[in-house]
């Protein structure tokens, strides 16, 4: 039986963990500071958890900047849960913004109608906009982002959600490049002649594709003060989470899965700007949101953003060992990088990418890089053997796994290798693989 020490794992998640982490959750599964008790077995609702919840959130704000405007919340289903949340938080935000616009032009042409009156005449008019203006904006750069507006559609309805961006058709039907964003057919803000979305999303990095945004793009950025002149913009950054500097500012909300690059599998974290919550935005009424029959809304209370945020994330039970992982793990990378925070590990990302990318390029005869150069993702590094030639990849798998270098076989629905350069894979494992990569390639 081969020691933890001796795998080196690189799969995409569930993803390794930092060993300090492991051990000392071990030890906290069944006896947490020497109470008796496991981290499994606290009321979510006790001071103990109430701290570890609490350090978690000042970790989460230190390293990624996070300005005091947004709220960090903890909840559970997942990335795939995020894809119905965004949409459950954020069209009811278009909606209760065009009814507040509406009543107030009622009441100014009518001055004397009786509310009544006023609310039927704003109900029709909302109504109207629903059906004509109402869209969501996704740009569909990968597998994820493909998923992500397939919900939006089972949701609300297509006719709703505009795919701003399919990148497939710029590249023979397969993902794999960015097109350039003068392409991208986003809905029209009021400063460029039409009535905005209720959102933009897109998936910072596709981990099935190996497509990763290299900088926040440029027809994304504020365009002015105005609410109807503001794209907002959501971000999956399940994958890259953590791994780079981040300007928070720029977005009106980002999620993540846990099990990528900062716990285990059951914990969701959402950073969402406040004024998209109650007080500073009201949710419109669920009767007002039935009669509208908008499909999927309201959503689930569980992924209620204000109820969430209201609740301190402990409006339902939350996992508070899973919790405590993704707690170390942000409270060890600030011990190890201290003043330079997330950048410290961008640039440790940074080299194990260049290292890996730099073994597959110098034998193009034998590995072939999937995504285009300008979007390699620095998370999910796919590539092909020979070509995709079926006896030599499994020639590759079987060589890796002697090797004790696990985790190499790409997602199932597009095949080929996949080496995943999460925060916890060390240096030395990459160095490892770059060095199985170059003794592959010179004995073919």
């Amino acid at each position: 039986m081969p020691s933890r020490q001796e795998v080196s794992y690189f799969g995409a998640g569930p993803a390794p963990l930092p060993t300090s982490v492991v051990e000392a959750g071990a030890k906290a599964f069944v006896n947490f500071n020497d109470v008796g008790l496991g981290l499994g077995e606290i009321s979510h609702r006790s001071p103990t958890a109430n701290k570890i919840l609490n350090d978690a959130k000042a970790n989460l704000s230190a390293l990624l900047d996070i300005p005091d405007n947004y709220e960090i919340l903890f909840m559970q289903a997942g990335g795939s849960g995020e894809f119905s949340a965004v949409v459950q938080n954020l069209v009811p935000v278009w909606i209760e913004r065009r009814r507040r616009r509406a009543e107030a032009d009622v009441k100014k042409a009518q001055p004397g109608a009786e509310q009544a009156q006023v609310d039927e005449l704003v109900f029709q008019r909302l109504q109207k906009e629903v059906d004509e203006e109402l869209k969501l904006d996704y740009l569909v750069t990968g597998s994820w982002s493909l998923k992500a507006s397939q919900e939006a559609s089972r949701l609300i309805g297509s006719k709703y959600v505009n795919v701003a961006l399919d990148a497939r058709k710029a590249n023979g039907g397969k993902f794999g490049k960015i097109p350039a964003e003068d392409t991208w057919s986003l809905t029209p803000t009021k400063k460029e002649g039409g009535k905005g979305s209720a959102f933009v999303y897109f998936c910072d990095n596709e981990t099935v594709d190996g497509v990763e945004f290299q900088q926040f793009p440029k027809s994304l950025e504020a365009q002015g003060q105005d609410a109807e002149d503001e794209r907002l913009v959501v971000a999956d950054m399940s994958s890259n989470f953590i791994s780079r500097k981040v300007d928070v500012s720029k977005y009106a909300v980002i999620f993540g899965g846990a099990q990528k690059n900062i716990g285990v599998t059951g914990i969701t974290i959402a950073i969402v700007r406040k004024d998209l919550l109650p007080p500073q935005t009201a949710t419109p009424s669920p009767a007002l949101l039935h009669r509208l029959n908008i499909g999927g809304l309201p959503g689930p209370i569980v992924l209620d953003y204000a109820i969430t945020a209201k609740n301190n994330s402990l409006y339902n039970t939350l996992p508070i060992f899973n919790l405590w992982i993704a707690g170390q793990v942000m409270a060890d990378l600030m011990a190890e990088f201290s003043a330079q925070k997330v950048s410290g590990q961008e640039e440790v990302a940074n080299k194990k990418a260049e290292l890996i990318y730099g073994a597959l390029d110098k034998f193009p005869q034998v590995y072939q890089v999937v995504p285009d150069a300008s979007v390699r993702s620095r998370m999910n590094i796919c590539f092909r053997v020979s070509g995709g030639d079926d006896a030599k990849e499994k020639e590759f798998i079987a060589g890796a796994e002697k090797r004790l270098l696990q985790g190499l076989k790409g997602h199932r629905s597009v095949g080929g290798m996949r080496a995943s350069n999460y925060n916890a894979v060390p240096l030395e494992n990459v160095q490892k693989l770059v060095k199985y990569l170059e003794d592959f390639a010179t004995a073919q």
